[in-house]
């Protein structure tokens, strides 16, 4: 067994431990906690920033530029919010202990459906820093134990933001291990987690499709995957013009490197060109380069960032200032083109036409459907849930925004008094 394997199994004999004493902590305990942490983050936020500007020396020495960049990026402002993250988290109900549903048997048994906290869970993420904290806020706030595991890129910042964490857990007498982060950016240590079945109960990825495949390939554990963020947004004929080009121009460039950001833009033939004769100087500041089909290109005929589309820009997340553009004939086709190119994550529409908004938001089989409203608040803080853990594109347990909910099973109770089965 190597060294790093060895490392990785300790972690998860340490962190199961801790989730079963975490376990029974009160949401008293686990709220002060949370503040306790929010204050040291908070006041740790020049040995953070010093930590961040090693790794953003680092990325830019490796040629990391662009949309990669600015998601490694930490500064006050933002250290300051991922404190205030946390200090909402313990303003919000806590959903262990929460009983589901209870009922009693014509026996006399009662029977509670109660939510309990998961156990251990893995977090393997990549570039975005913020996400340390978010994590092992929220897997603290319901009672679970977390084991991080973030990218070489931000090893220097997580490593700092989970010694501010654990300070602030342990000062309100949590069990010490109930944060650990593996101070290793090997690539086989994403193995070694994945198949740690006696000690992780749930792996949750983020980052990009390399990563995500490679824990699928070797998790013995349910895991939870956002795959993709290829938004799409659909401006119908029947739209306010002024609203879609708003929405649309937000969507694409308030924060392009994240993933409910818009990649595609669909547009009806009808509003085409007067659609874009508005979007096209927005878009246009912001120097976005749209890659659209031949109607496109002839609507945008004198646009400086104009590019043909080719095929497989319909299912590329770009996280950069670069959108795919076709204009098509109907909602109904609009539909088509997000089921077949889209990623489930979050897609728009915007008319002002209610039943053709009904039917889009009925008939697009995604984690967050919008109906004028940009796809950007595709986010746990934006649901008022808080922190997120992540935008999961699957089916069971959890879809959308992960946050406190999502982070708990449940168990049954049964209360009797002296039945035996007949």
């Amino acid at each position: 067994m190597s060294d790093l394997e060895s490392l990785i199994l300790e972690y998860g004999r340490r962190a199961r431990e801790a989730a079963r004493a975490l376990a029974r902590s009160g949401t008293d305990q686990k709220n002060a906690a949370l503040r306790a942490m929010a204050d040291r983050l908070a006041a740790g936020g020049d040995a953070i920033l010093e930590a961040n500007r090693a790794d953003l020396d680092k990325a830019a020495a490796d040629g990391i530029g662009g949309a990669m960049l600015e998601r490694l990026t930490l500064n006050p402002k933002r250290i300051q919010a991922m404190a205030e993250g946390i200090r909402q988290v313990a303003a919000l109900e806590d959903p262990v202990g929460k009983v589901i549903a209870e009922w009693t048997r014509p026996n006399g048994l009662r029977i509670s459906k109660v939510r309990v906290p998961i156990g251990v869970i893995g977090i393997i993420y990549e570039s975005r820093p913020n996400v340390t904290s978010d994590a092992a806020v929220l897997c603290t706030k319901t009672g679970n134990a977390t084991i991080l595991r973030g990218g070489s890129e931000s090893i220097r910042s997580n490593l700092a933001i989970a010694e501010a964490l654990q300070a602030g857990a342990s000062e309100a007498g949590l069990p010490a291990d109930s944060i650990l982060l593996i101070p290793r950016t090997d690539r086989d240590a994403v193995k070694y987690m994945a198949g740690m079945d006696k000690y992780v109960d749930l792996i949750v990825p983020r980052g990009g499709h390399a990563l995500i495949e490679t824990v699928v390939s070797h998790a013995r554990m349910p895991v939870i995957k956002h795959y993709h963020g290829v938004c799409i947004t659909y401006v119908d004929k029947d739209a306010d013009l002024d609203m879609a080009v708003s929405v649309v121009v937000n969507a694409k460039t308030q924060r392009p490197g994240v993933c409910n950001a818009l990649e595609t833009l669909l547009v009806h033939r009808d509003v085409a060109r007067a659609f874009f004769d508005k979007a096209a100087p927005l878009l246009a500041q912001k120097k976005v380069e749209v890659r659209g089909d031949e109607s496109v290109r002839t609507a945008l005929a004198q646009y400086p960032h104009l590019r043909s589309a080719a095929e497989s820009d319909w299912t590329t997340e770009y996280l950069d200032y670069i959108m795919a553009a076709k204009v098509v004939d109907s909602a109904a086709e609009a539909v088509e083109h997000i089921e077949r190119y889209g990623s489930h994550h979050s897609d728009c529409i915007v008319t002002k036409n209610e039943a053709t908004a009904e039917d889009f938001l009925n008939a697009v089989d995604s984690a967050t459907v919008y109906w004028n409203a940009s796809t950007r608040f595709t986010d746990g803080a934006e649901f008022g849930f808080g922190a997120e853990i992540g935008i999961s594109t699957d089916k069971l347990h959890a879809r959308g925004p992960m946050a406190l909910e999502e982070l708990t099973t449940y168990k049954y109770l049964i209360r009797g008094t002296g039945q035996i089965k007949g």
